[in-house]
């Protein structure tokens, strides 16, 4: 099954939330009144595409009416598509996870979101792919964490380098980079304790990691690129926005994975969180395995949200 109708399936809750309700509302009117402004306004805030987004999209829609556009809902819909696939487009490059550079990883995000999970279904990827993968148990505190990342290791083929619980995680990080360069590791994947982002402390605990990581990059005897990555659940909605926003104030995130978006009608949420950070999507998940973990495309994103 191709990404295009996988992202399709993924997104059939979001799509009713959306595009189900575009079509109710705008199809056989003989013109858009304020009224149908209103309507169109709160069902793309239903949909989880924020307040900003969509004043944004209304008022482009309203431009190109304006400017002779039809406003009949097929032409509606197209231009919908084009604007949201400029926000999702104009996020910027995303980072390389293959060769020739190697990568450093560190995945980041509140207790719940998948981190751990999503850590291993990328490792599965990438040794699937013939790529030489270390896994970095970096959530100290948890003593199960560090067990389900020894089980993804075991699963996928990657070693693993772990403390005891309760070490400290940036003497952990530094022994995963330096065992990384002694190894040549192509991948290295660091795990991190689930934080609520309004937590100062662990905020700091997670801004001295990225120190750490980030000099010894620097001073290593090997190049590795390296990639901030925040989890996010999707069916948190806007809460995932400021979640974002605050996780990016710590340390300027590099990519974004958003799980459990086949649970959830609060898809669009994708949409503001990259128009507020100008940060890409690099994976959603759309199931359990490691191949439901999908690369984020615009298009298949786009057509999936408005496929009849």
């Amino acid at each position: 099954m191709n990404i295009f109708k996988k992202m399709g399936i993924g997104l059939t809750k979001t799509r009713q939330a959306l595009s189900h309700g575009l079509q109710s509302l705008l199809t056989g009117k003989p013109f858009i009144d304020d009224a149908v402004w209103e309507q169109l306004t709160e069902i793309l805030i239903g949909a989880d595409l924020g307040v900003h987004v969509t004043d944004r999209l209304i008022a482009r829609l309203k431009e190109s009416i304006q400017k002779g556009d039809p406003a009949d809902y097929d032409s509606l819909r197209k231009r919908l598509q084009l604007e949201i696939k400029g926000i999702l487009i104009g996020a910027g490059s995303k980072p390389t996870l293959g060769k020739p550079a190697s990568t450093v990883m560190l995945f980041v995000g509140v207790n719940g979101a998948g981190k751990t999970t999503t850590i291993g279904k990328i490792a599965a990827q990438l040794r699937q792919d013939g790529k030489s993968v270390l896994l970095a148990a970096g959530d100290t505190f948890r003593a199960g964490a560090i067990e389900q990342i020894k089980i993804w290791g075991e699963r996928v083929g990657a070693d693993v380098i772990a403390s005891p619980p309760g070490a400290d995680p940036s003497s952990l990080a530094y022994d995963a980079v330096s065992s990384a360069i002694k190894r040549k590791s192509d991948h290295l994947l660091i795990d991190t304790s689930g934080r609520l982002q309004t937590n100062h402390n662990l905020m700091e605990e997670l801004k001295k990691m990225d120190r750490v990581i980030t000099k010894q990059i620097m001073t290593g005897s090997r190049v590795f690129g390296y990639a901030r990555i925040l989890v996010l659940d999707a069916m948190t909605g806007q809460n995932a926005l400021s979640q974002a926003k605050l996780f990016h104030a710590a340390i300027p995130l590099n990519g974004i994975v958003l799980t459990k978006l086949d649970g959830t009608g609060r898809g669009g949420i994708l949409i503001p969180i990259v128009e507020a950070l100008q940060v890409p999507i690099l994976f959603v998940g759309m199931g359990e395995s490691a191949e439901d973990l999908l690369p984020f495309s615009a298009d298949a994103f786009v057509d999936g949200l408005f496929e009849t």
